[in-house]
C-alpha cells in the first residue's frame, strides 16, 4: 500500500485552511470612500469631528454604509461613486467654509469590503499598486540651492556659538549669497577665529581679506548635503503620507535631486497635492513677552524684527509675539518621544545632535524665565505647536517640554516634531493620475491572462497525464491559493509586473509535476509495481526539483536585492511563488495521489498516460508499446 503519514495530511489540511482564510478578503472588492484628515498640526480628528460629519451628511440626505475612525483620520464607505462625490462636496462645504484656510483634507479613496470577522483575524486584502488601483503620481524637485542656504544659516549660528565659547569677539556675522561673512576689528582675533573654524567646522572653506573672513561649503560638503537633503525629505514624506492612511505609498529617489511619490487609491489630484504639501519645517523662536509690544502688534503695528502668531490654549487662540531670528531649526532634532516629567505630568522628550545641543544650551542659559516657541511651518504658514517657559539652562542635548498638555497632545506633538522637518524645499514638476477604471481594466486583463494560461495548462496536463495530470492541476490551483494568501498575509503590493510573475509562476510550478510524472513513468518502464513507482518517482524527482528551484530562487533574490520599482514587485511575487510551488508540487500532490491510489492493496495500473516501453525484437528490431494500464 501507498499510505501517506497522518501528520502530513494534517499539515496539508491546515495549510489549505489558512490559505483559503487569507485569500478570502481579496474576493470582496472595495467600496468608494471619503477620507477626512487634518490639514494643520493643531487641528484634531476626534469624536466632535465625527458628529459634524454625520450632521453635514444628514443635512444633505446622504447615507453612508459605515464610518471608520482611525488614528490619522476618518473614512466613510458609500454605495456608489455618485454618492461618494456628493458626500465629498457636502463635507468640503461643511468642514472648510473658508477655502483660503482649510482645516481638513477631504479626499476620495477606496475601502475594503472585507467582513470585520476576517479583519479581526488579521486576514486583510493585499495592497494594489498604482497601476491596478488607480491613484496619483508626483515627481518632486528638491531645491538643492535652498538646502545649501538653509545649511549656511545653521552654520552661522554654530560659528557664533563657537566664537562665544572661545571669547573671540567679532564685529558681525551675516550670510551673503552662498557664503558666510565674518567681520573682525583685530587681525589677531581674525587669525584665531580662522584656525578655530578650520579645525572644528571642516565643511567650510575659508578665504581671507583684511578685517573679514568669507566661509563657503566645500565640494565634499555640498555632495553630502545633497544626499542628506534627499534622504531626510524622503523620510519626512514617508511619515506624513503614512499618517494619512494611504495604503503602501511609493516614495523613492529618482536621479540626483528628485523624489517620486505614488499614492494608490487617492483619486483626487488636488487633494493629493494637499497631502504632499503637508511637509513642514521646524523652527524655534524666542517669545517677545513685553506686554506693550504685544498690544502694539495686536493693534496692527508690529515692532521691529517680530512676527505675530497665535497659540491654541484650552480651545482658544491667544496672540503670541515672536522674534524673527531663528534660534534653532529641526535639522538638529534627532528624536522626539512622548512621556512624563518628574511630577508625572505629560511631557515631550526631545533629543538634539551635538551642534543642536550646544546651540540650545546657550539659548536656555541666556534666556532663563523667558518663553520659547516651537513652530511648524506648513505651506508657508507657521503654527505654534507649543510655547514653554525656560526654567533653567539645559545642556546635553536632552530637552523636556511639559505643562498645559494632555497625554494625547504630547503624543501628537512628538509625532509632529519627529516627522515635520524638511531639509530642503520641494516643488512638483510632474503629476499624473491613474483613474480607478483604468486600474480595474488592468486587473481584468491580468486576471484573464492568468486564467487562460492556467486553463491551457490544465487541459494539456489532463490529456497527456490523465488522472495524474488532473492531480497536478489541483496542486497548481493550491499553489495559486497559497501564493495569493502569502501576498495578503505579508501585505505585499501587487502590481502589473506582479501579475506577470504569477502567470510565470504557474508555468514554472507545473514543471515540477512534469518531472514527477515522467519519473513515475520511468520507474514503470523499469518494471516496478505502480505503488513502488509512485514512491520512487516522488523521492527521486525531489532532488532535481529542489536544485532547479533553488537556482531560480537565487536569481529572484538578486532581483529583489538589487532591483527597484516594478522589478522589485516582480521579484517578490516570483520568490514567493517558487516557495509555494515546491510545497504544492511535492507535498500537496503526493497527498492527493495517496488519497486516490494509496488504499488499494493490489494496484494493477495507474492512469498516467502512455508509457512507451521499447523492447528489442530479435526478428526485425521493432518496438512494441506498453500502455499505462499494464503492470509487470
Amino acid at each position: 500500500m501507498n499510505r501517506y503519514p497522518l501528520w502530513k495530511y494534517a499539515t496539508v489540511t491546515v495549510a489549505l485552511a489558512l490559505g483559503l482564510l487569507y485569500t478570502l478578503p481579496n474576493l470582496f472588492g472595495e467600496s468608494p470612500a471619503v477620507q477626512i484628515s487634518s490639514a494643520h498640526a493643531t487641528v484634531k480628528v476626534d469624536a466632535a469631528l465625527e458628529s459634524r460629519i454625520n450632521a453635514a451628511l444628514e443635512a444633505e440626505q446622504i447615507v453612508h454604509e459605515g464610518l471608520l475612525m482611525e488614528s490619522n483620520g476618518i473614512r466613510l464607505r458609500f454605495q456608489d461613486g455618485d454618492t461618494q462625490a456628493r458626500a465629498r462636496d457636502a463635507l468640503e462645504r461643511a468642514l472648510n467654509p473658508d477655502r483660503s484656510n482649510q482645516n481638513y483634507v477631504v479626499t476620495l479613496n477606496l475601502l475594503s469590503n472585507s467582513p470585520r470577522w476576517l479583519s479581526s483575524l488579521g486576514a486583510l486584502p493585499m495592497y494594489l499598486g498604482l497601476d491596478l488601483r488607480g491613484g496619483v503620481h508626483f515627481l518632486l524637485q528638491v531645491d538643492m540651492p535652498g538646502a545649501e542656504l538653509k545649511r549656511l544659516d545653521s552654520l552661522s549660528a554654530e560659528i557664533r556659538t563657537r566664537l562665544r565659547d572661545n571669547n573671540l569677539r567679532h564685529a558681525g556675522i551675516s550670510r551673503e549669497d552662498r557664503a558666510i561673512s565674518l567681520q573682525f576689528r583685530e587681525r589677531e582675533i581674525q587669525d584665531k577665529a580662522r584656525a578655530l573654524i578650520a579645525k572644528e567646522i571642516p565643511d567650510l572653506a575659508l578665504t581671507e581679506t583684511e578685517g573679514k573672513l568669507s566661509a563657503s561649503l566645500t565640494p565634499d560638503a555640498r555632495v553630502k548635503l545633497s544626499e542628506y537633503a534627499l534622504q531626510q525629505n524622503i523620510h519626512t514624506l514617508h511619515n506624513r503620507v503614512n499618517e494619512l492612511g494611504v495604503a503602501e505609498p511609493v516614495i523613492a529617489q529618482q536621479g540626483a535631486d528628485r523624489i517620486v511619490v505614488q499614492l494608490p487609491g487617492v483619486q483626487d489630484i488636488a487633494k493629493a497635492k494637499d497631502i504632499i504639501g503637508r511637509t513642514a519645517t521646524l523652527e524655534i523662536h524666542l517669545v517677545e513677552d513685553d506686554p506693550g509690544a504685544l498690544a502694539s502688534a495686536s493693534s496692527g503695528i508690529l515692532p521691529l524684527n517680530t512676527e505675530l502668531f497665535t497659540e491654541l490654549f484650552d480651545g482658544k487662540e491667544i496672540p503670541l509675539l515672536l522674534k524673527k531670528q531663528v534660534a534653532l531649526t529641526g535639522e538638529h532634532l534627532t528624536n522626539a518621544q512622548p512621556g512624563y516629567d518628574d511630577n508625572h505630568q505629560p511631557a515631550v522628550h526631545l533629543t538634539f545632535d551635538s551642534t543642536g545641543a550646544r546651540i540650545f544650551r546657550d539659548l536656555t542659559r541666556e534666556n532663563v524665565n523667558k518663553r520659547m516657541a516651537i513652530l511648524l511651518i506648513e505651506k508657508g504658514k507657521g503654527e505654534v505647536v507649543t510655547a514653554p517657559r525656560i526654567r533653567e539652562e539645559i545642556s546635553g542635548g536632552r530637552v523636556q517640554i511639559s505643562g498645559r498638555m494632555t497625554s494625547a497632545e504630547a503624543s501628537d506633538i512628538a509625532l509632529l516634531l519627529r516627522s515635520g522637518s524638511l531639509a530642503a524645499p520641494m516643488e512638483i514638476v510632474e503629476e499624473r493620475t491613474v483613474g480607478p477604471s483604468l486600474g480595474k481594466d488592468n486587473i481584468q486583463k491580468g486576471f484573464h491572462s492568468t486564467l487562460w494560461g492556467f486553463l491551457v495548462i490544465v487541459l494539456f496536463m489532463s490529456v497527456y497525464y490523465q488522472v495524474f495530470g488532473i492531480i497536478s492541476s489541483l496542486a497548481l490551483s493550491v499553489n495559486l491559493l497559497f501564493l495569493v494568501a502569502l501576498l495578503s498575509l505579508l501585505q505585499a503590493t501587487l502590481t502589473l509586473p506582479g501579475i506577470a510573475a504569477i502567470a510565470l509562476t504557474l508555468g514554472m510550478a507545473i514543471d515540477a509535476n512534469v518531472l514527477i510524472n515522467e519519473r513515475i513513468r520511468e520507474e514503470l518502464r523499469a518494471g516496478l509495481t505502480p505503488h513502488a513507482a509512485i514512491v520512487a518517482g516522488y523521492d527521486r524527482a525531489f532532488d532535481t526539483i529542489l536544485d532547479s528551484n533553488l537556482t531560480t530562487l537565487i536569481a529572484g533574490l538578486a532581483l529583489l536585492i538589487f532591483g527597484s520599482g516594478p522589478v522589485r514587485g516582480f521579484a517578490v511575487v516570483h520568490c514567493l511563488g517558487i516557495l509555494t510551488s515546491i510545497f504544492s508540487a511535492v507535498t500537496v500532490s503526493r497527498a492527493f495521489v495517496s488519497l486516490c491510489y494509496g488504499r488499494q492493496q493490489k494496484l494493477l495500473s495507474i492512469a498516467i498516460g502512455q508509457i512507451w516501453k521499447p523492447e528489442a525484437d530479435t526478428a526485425g528490431g521493432k518496438t512494441s508499446v506498453a500502455r499505462s494500464g499494464l503492470s509487470k
